[in-house]
């Protein structure tokens, strides 16, 4: 199926901002498990997980609006997300948290695997993905094994 180079920017501009409300949920998530852990595991959680998912949504949607203008698109104002339905199980925002990560980490492999960035996008766009995925990629794993450390 054909396609022009509007339409197929416009889709890549709605799959990065997929991959954003994502990443806006994990850190909603990850805010609403700072709260339910002592105060050093919560250090750690802001350290290891909310400041580096902080970072790849906010690089995310930097990348989303640049390359609307370039592109003289529709951008978009990226909402607060809302950590889910309230748990005093900091393991429960943990876990959403993980699952968005993944998803957003999951949409950006397809994204960048459909050669969209390459065929309509640019550099710029492309450099962005790839700073967010490697931003991301071992969050998953240490937010498992923080919450391994917390205990049951």
């Amino acid at each position: 199926m054909a396609y022009s180079a509007d339409e197929a920017r416009r889709q890549l501009l709605d799959d990065v901002a997929a991959a954003t409300d994502q990443l806006a949920l994990a850190v909603a998530a990850l805010g609403e498990a700072y709260e339910e852990l002592d105060e050093q595991t919560g250090d750690r959680l802001e350290e290891e997980l909310f400041r580096p998912v902080q970072a790849g949504y906010a690089r995310l949607r930097r990348t989303h609006a640049e390359f609307a203008e370039r592109h003289r698109l529709p951008t978009r104002t990226f909402q607060r997300s809302s950590g889910g339905l309230h748990s005093a199980d900091p393991r429960v925002y943990v876990e959403r948290a993980v699952e968005a990560i993944e998803g957003a980490d999951q949409g950006l492999a397809e994204l960048q695997d459909s050669m969209l960035p390459v065929e309509v996008g640019d550099r710029e766009l492309r450099d962005g993905l790839s700073d967010v995925r490697e931003t991301i990629a071992e969050l998953p794993a240490r937010a498992r094994r923080l919450m391994r450390a917390q205990g049951r």
